[in-house]
């Protein structure tokens, strides 16, 4: 082929490939617009992946599915949780009706020493409301008693435990979480060695600070503003524990901790009349308010001094305040909701580690929760 021809045959060839080029590119008004979307993809990618990846790793027993949901409301996403979760609510209803499997849980020893609670389905099943032997202390005393009552006449085939603790022989200890209350670590946020030997029982506080509308004192530090009016567990530096609405003020020398959550269930013997409250979202949570059947908990003292505390499934607001007042409350508070959340665990010591155990095992989260360092605040139960 001539030389001429050769060079014409080139540059077609050239032309070609630079058209095939040029038409597989956007055109650069478009690439700029593709940049400047890309922008901030990568950052929140960034974000995501330094702040999502050690609420993950951090240390405890949470599932996946907590952690991303409290690393959401601690970022500002709280509005994304709390419709996905009324999603959930309205989707995923407790059963209505049906039979409770297996009937009440034993634990084997009834106790007639305190009047049962009276049963809220009729007619009442085996042992309904009725006490049992759940706690001895190292002399052989029983320190705890527990009855357990379906919920209501509407979910029947559900229980809730009802825990009755024994205060002139028991002590109560709130310990600080990783993660709540926030703020200073003032105290231990796992069972120390020490208690690990003799603890009897563990259950949850209240809600992340945010949302509990009330503050929290721990070992003279102020970790939340306290609430005049809140609903708060007050623990002295003897070990006793007060359910009471706060009067307002510094607390008193002999006071070692303050955890409030929300407002009062019962107080002074009588439902209180938020329990029905309209505007549920500035009482009782943004997400399912004083209506949906959850698990809940609530914890309240008697006349007598001892202290109870009650966990479960299938109940509502109104269901939980009543059940409180029921099982001899003068005063009761609500404490965390959802199954993440709400657990009572109880222990036995067969040798130098701990044993736990859920007090029914529908309860969710892991037993073993409050051996290790918890995001959460919770209270110790130990031998006086």
């Amino acid at each position: 082929m001539p030389v001429r021809a050769l060079g014409r045959l080139e540059r077609a060839l050239t032309a070609l490939r630079t058209r095939r080029t040029s038409s597989t590119r956007p055109p650069r008004g478009l690439r700029r617009v593709l940049r400047f979307l890309l922008i901030p993809v990568v950052a929140l990618s960034l974000f995501v992946g330094l702040t999502l990846g050690p609420a993950l790793a951090a240390p405890g027993t949470d599932t996946t599915a907590a952690r991303v949901a409290e690393w959401a409301r601690e970022w500002g996403l709280g509005v994304l949780v709390t419709t996905a979760e009324e999603v959930k609510y309205a989707v995923d209803k407790p059963k209505e009706g049906g039979v409770l499997a297996g009937g009440i849980p034993s634990t084997g020893v009834m106790d007639a020493a305190l009047p049962p609670i009276p049963a809220r389905a009729l007619p009442a099943l085996t042992g309904e409301g009725e006490w049992q032997d759940l706690l001895r202390n190292a002399q052989g005393r029983v320190v705890a008693r527990v009855a357990f009552v379906r919920p209501d006449a509407t979910h029947t085939a559900f229980s809730v435990g009802v825990v009755q603790l024994d205060a002139s022989r028991l002590s109560f200890g709130l310990h600080q979480g990783t993660h709540v209350p926030g703020g200073q670590i003032v105290a231990p946020t796992s069972l120390t060695g020490d208690e690990k030997k003799t603890v009897l029982a563990t259950f949850n506080s209240g809600f992340q600070m945010k949302d509990a509308t009330g503050g929290y004192y721990q070992n003279g530090t102020t970790i939340a503003p306290l609430v005049t009016g809140a609903a708060s567990m007050v623990f002295t530096k003897t070990g006793q524990l007060r359910v009471e609405p706060w009067a307002g003020g510094t607390p008193a020398s002999d006071v070692a901790a303050v955890r409030q959550n929300l407002v009062m269930l019962v107080d002074r013997g009588q439902l209180s009349p938020q329990v029905d409250a309209p505007d549920t979202s500035t009482v009782w949570g943004k997400t399912v308010g004083n209506k949906a059947f959850v698990w809940r908990t609530a914890v309240g003292t008697r006349a007598d001094g001892s202290v109870i505390f009650i966990v479960g499934p299938a109940l509502n607001v109104a269901t939980l305040a009543s059940l409180a007042k029921e099982a001899g409350c003068a005063e009761a508070m609500e404490l965390d909701i959802n199954t993440d959340w709400t657990n009572f665990i109880w222990y036995s010591h067969a040798g130098t580690t701990p044993s736990p155990h859920k007090l029914t095992p529908d309860e969710y989260p892991d037993a073993a929760r409050y051996l290790s360092a918890s995001t959460r605040d919770f209270v110790a139960v130990l031998p006086r």
